[in-house]
């Protein structure tokens, strides 16, 4: 069965058409999620015990996958269909770091081959790798929907959308100076659009200087611009930093991987100056490209390779840490360890 977008996954859910079993996945997970709920409230009506016959499984709790799947086998209670959504579900490049285990495929195959028709089944994924044979067998005995970044003018069309749904107005300028600030993350573009909606009664207007004044601009507040405070051990400046990161949707592990690429690209930096490389080859080495490029090259100079060493290490870990559920699992648990991560990287 072929992957659907979401737009075609909208137009089923709008004729009413809802399959036994769907696996939705891709980068933009704020809308992946809302597609998830959306699928859930379409299969209750009114007056059915949807608290009897909604449940969610963590893939991040061993064996859950044949609790998911044994509740998906039970009769639905007073309602037309049972609800199983079935989340932290990877299966990566590596099966060290899946959920979705592979000595799970022979129950899984067995139920996808007969699905319960009194259930509706949701697998929601943090990552499916298209080489291995579990995302095949998943997306191909399935409805699977992949959730691509909206590009600018998907983001507008967002934007406008939502603004007009908050009873707010703003004109195509001002939508397009929201967009440019606020990045490609819908998630943080729907708080903002909440946050101006509010600030904009009583007259309902969203005006360019609104923005100005209330939307921190994404590009100023670049992941660089944490690990320059982290080096530099100003732990109070990247605290602050970090949450307004989190809070504006990023996810924590992209973030994690966002800090680990700039603690080793300063590392390759750093070698390169130690041997009297060429500044146009440390910059080609280095990716020091873009406005930020002196700063970086500034910093990479005057930072020791071993704390750089350290931190690489501690960074594993947390990644580590993360994907095992070490501290607790999901947003909160992930949350946890990049707010303790960032605190011990300030006072290297």
């Amino acid at each position: 069965m072929p992957v659907l977008t979401r737009e075609k996954l909208r137009d089923q859910l709008r004729r009413r058409e809802v399959a036994p079993v769907y696996v939705l996945f891709g980068a933009e997970t704020y809308l992946r999620d809302k597609a998830a709920k959306y699928i859930a409230d379409l299969c209750f009506n009114e007056g059915e015990m949807r608290d009897f016959n909604e449940t969610e499984f963590s893939l991040e709790v061993s064996d859950n996958i044949k609790s998911a799947l044994s509740a998906a086998e039970q009769l639905p209670m007073m309602a037309a269909r049972r609800v199983v959504r079935i989340t932290d579900v990877r299966v990566s490049t590596s099966a060290m770091k899946d959920t979705l285990k592979e000595d799970a495929e022979q129950i899984l195959a067995d139920y996808l081959k007969r699905p319960s028709q009194s259930s509706v089944v949701i697998f929601v994924a943090d990552e499916l790798n298209g080489t291995r044979r579990l995302t095949k067998l998943l997306t191909a005995n399935s409805v699977a929907v992949e959730f691509q970044r909206l590009d600018d003018h998907g983001l507008r069309k967002w934007a406008n959308d939502h603004i007009r749904d908050a009873g707010s107005e703003a004109d195509d300028q001002t939508i397009r100076h929201l967009v440019n600030i606020a990045g490609d993350n819908v998630r943080r573009l729907t708080n903002e659009i909440e946050k101006l909606s509010a600030a904009a009664l009583p007259g309902k207007l969203i005006t360019k200087e609104l923005i100005d004044s209330l939307v921190p601009n994404s590009r100023e507040i670049s992941n660089f611009g944490l690990t320059d405070n982290l080096v530099a051990g100003r732990n109070s400046e990247a605290i602050r930093i970090l949450q307004k990161i989190l809070d504006d949707g990023t996810e924590p592990l992209a973030l994690l991987g966002l800090i680990s690429s700039n603690y080793r690209r300063l590392l390759i930096a750093k070698e390169l100056f130690s041997r009297g490389e060429s500044r146009s080859d440390v910059i080609a080495a280095s990716k020091a490209y873009g406005p930020g490029q002196d700063a970086f090259l500034s910093l990479a100079r005057r930072t020791e390779i071993a704390k750089l060493v350290k931190a690489i290490d501690r960074i594993a870990k947390t990644d580590l840490a993360i994907k095992t559920s070490v501290g607790g699992s999901g947003p909160t648990g992930s949350r946890l360890q990049i707010e303790m991560l960032v605190c011990e990287l300030a006072l290297l």
